[in-house]
């Protein structure tokens, strides 16, 4: 192992564009697609507000924007699922975290091939300037909706946004999928080549076990999306029929015949679920691995929640056709795929309550990245009640285009993973910077981000209950949904304070970065590798030593232990669980 991590080492970066801009330290490239996904999630989160103040004051009149069309919401919805799906649910979780510290959770010097992670995250950066590009073109950004359905998205006379828009938004896909292929790669061949002596598979921190099958979906899942966009690119401009049979367009016979846009309603969705889960797995392994560190336990059945992703990541690929009820697919694909669909459960059900296990007689520590831990469950297990409904056809034929489904992911993929993201930055950032971020601030910051997400979200399951469809972009003009109006507009306070309370969390992360608290080398009092090293990690992460691991990632109150937790470079004379 030790030869394998010497081969794969570079030198130490000379000057401030190779050390700062094209770095090939993966550490420094973790905190680039970090704050990449940063700048990322306040732009989307802009782009919500844009909506949501729309959706009930259609006539208003905003400073600087005037009044928002309907073509304009639909452009806004577009470019909001695009950007939160791919550039901050993806980057920050696996990227920005999993580039920084897989690394030093196994060991390694750095990633298996540094050149391929700097590329990687450049063509990231490319790709979202060029989706941002499509706001500034003739026509402006398109109004396909994130999952960009032919042939809407196939022509490029269907309406505003359709042309020089839609262009740069499938070119910015495709760009996100080679990059996310090359980091795929990475982190693949890192878990299994550059592993420390005596870090064996069972003794990895769940959280790189996360980001290790998070990498192998994303290896087969983006490879499907890039051909898809490839073949819609060829449909829009060299006047191919994959996507778009025989269709008049505003009284004109288009050209193409033979299409199909159930293909790439297929092609998509083989990514899109899997894309639900690379969003997802991530949270799951840091939320495993703070609720045994704050609990001060050992996490509950390790080999059982190593298992249930390995199941969670083989079953997501087995039910992309849910998505397709609305369809006309065969009752029996229907039944076959809805039946997948709730076997996924199992596995989820499985780790939930080993995370429940974990903390059930526990020495609770309530600090920040505790918080947002627990909230992370709490978002996944509420998120998660409403998923077996919409897994059955004969009810989701009624709900699908409904608000239901958007509070659906949104609780279960986007906010919960958010959440993640939040328990990893409060936790990870004392590595990272040197610094402590301020426990009251992250105190107030999860109490308005938890009740906040449940005022918008929970709210819309009743509304999609009672027929309020998704992607209208205003209600008002409508009879029998005059009575929803006053939910709606709480809907959008409680969208508008929480959004301004991520302002909290960005003055809180700026100012600790420069005046917070001094932090230790291990200031919770964990036992894996990256907390066995100095604050903030040499350059090659552990000062020319290699670490040998002689113990789990989470011996804490081993009974004869001198102190309550075995770090796991601890000599193996010391006893374990």
């Amino acid at each position: 192992m030790a030869t394998s991590a010497t081969i794969h080492s570079h030198a130490g970066p000379q000057g401030f564009i190779r050390k700062y801009i094209f770095s090939l330290d993966h550490k420094v490239i973790g905190l680039q697609y970090y704050f990449l996904a940063l700048v990322a999630v306040f732009v989307g989160m802009f782009l919500s507000v844009l909506m949501r103040i729309h959706m009930v004051w259609p006539t208003a009149v905003l400073p600087v924007i005037g009044t928002i069309a309907p073509e304009t919401y639909l452009q806004l919805l577009t470019m909001h699922g695009t950007i939160m799906v791919f550039f901050v649910l993806t980057t920050a979780p696996q990227s920005g975290f999993g580039n920084y510290f897989l690394p030093i959770q196994i060991g390694a010097p750095d990633m298996a091939f540094p050149v391929l992670n700097m590329l990687s995250f450049w063509t990231t950066f490319v790709a979202f300037v060029t989706l941002l590009a499509a706001f500034f073109v003739a026509g402006g950004a398109p109004l396909h909706g994130w999952t960009g359905y032919a042939p809407l998205s196939a022509l490029t006379n269907s309406g505003p946004g359709e042309q020089m828009g839609a262009d740069l938004w499938i070119t910015s896909i495709a760009l996100f999928c080679i990059a996310s292929l090359m980091g795929a790669l990475n982190f693949i061949t890192t878990t299994l080549d550059l592993r420390a002596k005596g870090m064996t598979m069972m003794r990895l921190p769940l959280t790189v076990w996360s980001w290790f099958i998070t990498a192998i979906l994303g290896l087969l899942a983006f490879g499907v999306l890039l051909s898809a966009g490839i073949l819609l690119l060829l449909d829009r401009n060299l006047g191919t029929s994959f996507y778009v049979p025989l269709v008049v367009v505003n009284g004109q016979v288009m050209a193409h015949k033979g299409g199909s846009p159930l293909l790439w309603q297929h092609l998509f969705w083989f990514f899109g679920h899997p894309e639900v889960y690379i969003a997802i797995l991530p949270g799951m392994g840091v939320a495993s691995q703070l609720l045994s560190t704050f609990s001060r336990k050992p996490i509950f059945g390790y080999k059982a929640m190593v298992y249930a992703l390995m199941a969670i990541g083989l079953l997501g690929f087995m039910v992309w056709g849910h998505h397709m009820f609305m369809s006309g697919m065969s009752p029996y694909t229907a039944f076959s795929f809805s039946l997948m669909t709730m076997a996924i459960g199992v596995p989820s059900a499985i780790k939930t309550f080993n995370w429940l296990g974990t903390i059930y007689g526990g020495h609770v520590r309530f600090q920040t990245p505790m918080l947002f831990a627990i909230g992370f469950v709490s978002l996944f297990v509420s998120g998660g009640l409403s998923g077996p409904f919409l897994a059955q056809p004969v009810l989701d034929i009624q709900l699908h285009d409904t608000a239901f489904v958007v509070a659906h992911f949104h609780l279960i993929m986007g906010v919960a993973a958010i959440f993640g993201m939040f328990a990893g930055t409060y936790y990870w950032f004392p590595k990272m910077f040197g610094r402590m971020m301020n426990e009251t601030w992250g105190h107030i910051h999860f109490v308005i981000t938890l009740v906040g997400a449940y005022c918008i979200f929970m709210p819309m399951h009743y509304l999609g209950m009672a027929a309020q469809p998704r992607r209208y972009s205003q209600f008002t003009e409508l009879a029998y949904l005059q009575h929803l109006l006053p939910l709606n507009r709480f809907i959008t306070y409680a969208a508008i304070i929480t959004v301004l309370g991520q302002f909290i969390f960005l003055f809180n992360l700026i100012h600790s970065m420069f005046w917070g608290e001094k932090a230790s080398d291990n200031p919770w009092e964990a036992t894996t590798l990256e907390w066995t090293t100095t604050t903030p990690p040499p350059h090659d992460n552990f000062g020319g030593r290699t670490p040998v691991v002689n113990h789990g990632p989470y011996e804490y109150n081993v009974p004869g232990a001198p102190r309550d937790y075995i770090m796991q470079t601890d000599p193996a004379t010391v006893a374990s669980h």
